[in-house]
Parts: C-alpha cells; sequence; structure tokens
C-alpha cells in the first residue's frame, strides 16, 4: 500500500489530503516505534500467562576429580594373579528432571496477567494518540497550503492591477495629465506587489517543504498536493454545537481511555500490593538419578539402583517484612489518585481544544461573512475609484488606498474562510469522523 502511494505520488505529483495521512500512517518512523513498543506489551502479556504454568527442566553435572596421594585401590584375580589397579582419577555424573509450580501467590500472578493486558491496550491506544497527532498536523499545514496558494492567484491578480495601472500612468505622464512623481508611486506599488508574490511562493514552498518532512519523505522527487475546489459553502456549513462535539469525543478519543486504563492499572497495583501479606503455595517435584566411577556396579546398574523420585509442597507465611507491604499498598493507592487526576486533566484539557477549535470556526465564519461582504464593497469601490482616476476626478493616492483596501478585504476573506474549513474539519475528526477536504 505504501509503495504503491509512493508511486502514484510520483506519476501525479499530487497529494491530496487522504494519501498524505494514509501514508503517513504507513511510513512513519514514530508510529513504528510505537508500534514496537505494542509488541513489547505483547510479549509481556503472553509471558504473563506463561507463568501461570509450571515450569520443567532437565539438569546433569558432571564431574572429573584427581587423587594424587591415593595408595589403594581395587584387586582382581585372574587366571591365579592378583592385579592391583590405583585409580587416582575419578567422574561422577548426575541426571535429574525438576518440575515446580506456584498454585496460589495471593493471586499476584493472575493480577499480573490483568495488567499486561491493561498495559497491551494502553500500548495500542498510545500508538492512536500518536497516529491523531500526526493528522491534526498534516491537515493544519494542507490547509496552509490551499489558503497560500489561493492568496498567491489574489496577489498576481493585484500585480496585473497594478501594472494595468502603471501603463495607463505612463500614458498619462506623455500626455501632462500626471507627473512623474504619480508614476514613481504607481511603479513602487507594482513592485510591492512583485515583491508580496515572491513572499507568499517563498512561504508555500516551506509549507510544502513542512509537510513532506512531516511525511518523511526523503527522496530528490518534486512534491505538490491537489488543490480541491473550496467553495464558500464549505465555510458557510453549520457547525456542530460544542457539548456534542465534546461528548462524542469523550465515548471516542484514545487520550481519555488511556486515562481510564490508567484507572484500572492502578487498582490492580493495589491488589498485587496487598498480596504481599498473603501466603504462598507452591508444588515442587523431581525425579533423579546418579553414578560414579568409583562404584564396582556397571553404569546402567547404577542409573537404576541410584533413581530416586520426589515431590513436595510449599507454604510460605509472610509476618514482617519491615513495612515493605504496607508501603507499596499505600504508594498504589496514592498512583490511584494520580490516575484519577490524570483523567479528569484530560477530560479538561480535550474540552479546552475542543472549545478553542469551536470558537475559532464560528468567529472565522462570522469574519468570513463579513469579509465577503466587505469584498464586495471595496472591489465596487475601487472600480469607481479606478474610472475617476482615469476621468482625472481622483489622484493617485485615492487610487492606491482603494487598491490595498480591496487587496486587504480579499486576503481577509480568504484567510477566514480557510481557518474555518481547517477548524470544521478538526472538529469533524474530534467527533470520530474522517477529515475530507
Amino acid at each position: 500500500m505504501a509503495a504503491l502511494l509512493a508511486t502514484t505520488g510520483s506519476a501525479q505529483q499530487k497529494w491530496t489530503l487522504e494519501d498524505c495521512i494514509n501514508y503517513a500512517m504507513q511510513n512513519s518512523i514514530t508510529l513504528k516505534k510505537s508500534k514496537l513498543q505494542m509488541a513489547s506489551a505483547t510479549e509481556d502479556l503472553r509471558q504473563s500467562k506463561a507463568n501461570l504454568l509450571p515450569s520443567l527442566s532437565l539438569s546433569t553435572n558432571q564431574s572429573l576429580g584427581y587423587r594424587p596421594w591415593l595408595d589403594s585401590g581395587t584387586s582382581t584375580v585372574t587366571n591365579g594373579t592378583v592385579n592391583t589397579k590405583v585409580s587416582k582419577t575419578y567422574y561422577n555424573g548426575s541426571y535429574g528432571l525438576n518440575a515446580s509450580w506456584t498454585v496460589w501467590n495471593g493471586n499476584q500472578n493472575r493480577n499480573q496477567v490483568r495488567l499486561s493486558e491493561v498495559a497491551e491496550q494502553q500500548a495500542e491506544l498510545d500508538w492512536t494518540e500518536t497516529a491523531n497527532s500526526i493528522q491534526e498536523r498534516i491537515a493544519q499545514l494542507y490547509v496552509q497550503i490551499l489558503y497560500m496558494t489561493e492568496a498567491i492567484s489574489v496577489n498576481k491578480q493585484s500585480l496585473e492591477t497594478s501594472r494595468l495601472n502603471e501603463q495607463r500612468g505612463q500614458q498619462m505622464v506623455e500626455v501632462g495629465k500626471m507627473s512623474k512623481a504619480d508614476l514613481a508611486q504607481l511603479t513602487a506599488q507594482r513592485a510591492t506587489d512583485e515583491y508580496n508574490i515572491v513572499e507568499a511562493e517563498s512561504n508555500l514552498a516551506n509549507y510544502k517543504l513542512q509537510l513532506k518532512q512531516l511525511l518523511e519523505i526523503t527522496d530528490e522527487q518534486p512534491f505538490d498536493i491537489e488543490v480541491p475546489q473550496t467553495s464558500d459553502a464549505q465555510a458557510l456549513a453549520d457547525i456542530p454545537s460544542l457539548i456534542s462535539v465534546y461528548e462524542a469525543a469523550l465515548a471516542s478519543r484514545p487520550e481519555i481511555q488511556n486515562a481510564e486504563l490508567g484507572i484500572r492499572s492502578s487498582n490492580i497495583n493495589i491488589d498485587l500490593a496487598r498480596a504481599g501479606k498473603l501466603p504462598t503455595v507452591s508444588l515442587t517435584g523431581g525425579v533423579g538419578t546418579n553414578t560414579a566411577s568409583m562404584n564396582s556396579n556397571s553404569w546402567g546398574k547404577q542409573v537404576k539402583t541410584n533413581f530416586d523420585a520426589s515431590v513436595g509442597a510449599t507454604v510460605s507465611v509472610p509476618l514482617f517484612d519491615n513495612r515493605k507491604t504496607k508501603t507499596a499498598v499505600n504508594k498504589a493507592q496514592l498512583q490511584h489518585q494520580q490516575s484519577v487526576l490524570d483523567l479528569q486533566e484530560a477530560q479538561k484539557q480535550l474540552y479546552a481544544t475542543i472549545e478553542s477549535y469551536w470558537l475559532d470556526a464560528n468567529t472565522n465564519q462570522q469574519k468570513f461573512k463579513a469579509a465577503t461582504a466587505n469584498v464586495e464593497s471595496e472591489q465596487l469601490s475601487y472600480d469607481l475609484l479606478s474610472e475617476q482616476f482615469r476621468l482625472g476626478l481622483k489622484n493617485i493616492v485615492e487610487l492606491m488606498t482603494g487598491k490595498t483596501n480591496l487587496l486587504n478585504a480579499q486576503q481577509n476573506k480568504l484567510q477566514s474562510k480557510y481557518l474555518t474549513i481547517l477548524n470544521q474539519q478538526l472538529l469533524q475528526f474530534y467527533k470520530g469522523e474522517t477529515m475530507n477536504i
């Protein structure tokens, strides 16, 4: 999938918002690291479950000994001849199969399984939190690029108007209807518009670079985004209520779920700490045998005659542990209180974030409505000023002031439009829906 997206991006050089998000979800190094943490948590869970089972081990020991001052040995009679052998080197061998099983330890092993299950869920939520943060940043940069792209178009239209004004001024100078000083102002206005375009294009390139770096695209292929047709109707769409977004976010946002799991984890840790006061019951068993070179019996007979088996039970009752259990319980309870506060803080922060997006969406929507009316008014005013200037009824200062007012109104309209769309999308995202521009 990642390769397909990369190939598609290289072929058409146009990335939609969905393309950017999908690519980041599969190629982000930060997310890959988070997935490793998820895998590690899964291994911890498997280990805690395996700890419920008995353990079994096979052992053997082979040792070689040397007695340099040994002066007696074993004697054998062969054909009437007595042979005496002194063996100063000897070896011993032992073989054993042992098993042990913790039958009950105050439910510590089972609570550890529960704790590992919570940790695995938290690792998954950590990944989701990181993914959400990346998606928000992608959306912010994407909308900023859209805004700058359209702002450049407006600046180019302004530049074209400035050029026409400059040409008209040159004609008026030639016929003696305008001074060269006034023409110089028109030329300066045209140069200023050219500078504004260069600066806007530089800002646009910088935002594209930030987005490319966020996507961690390191090749030298040209990078550009698909510029969708955004309408005024999108900015004028209904904004969901603050409470509806917050309630939906409480039920779906990973930071809230993670904080709730933190409380659950702290409760399990309290149970684990209290288990330090309870006895532990364990079973052990084993079979084994041993052999020795100093024994006159054969190796096989030694294995058989020395074979033994054992089984046992151990009960350990804690009586005095230098306050370790009490301290552990108290600290676990303090951690529980901390987890409750963490949840309240997460809820408060979530509400503040949503309220900020909601306020920005409403404020910029109202600004957009006002800016739309202002652009129409300034455009009409500038058209009239241009005609009056042509007829010699308005001076150069009035014309330039009208043009500046029109450009400011157009920029204000664009800015409020895209800020409204961005915050609408973020509110939609916090409700658990997909961002789509």
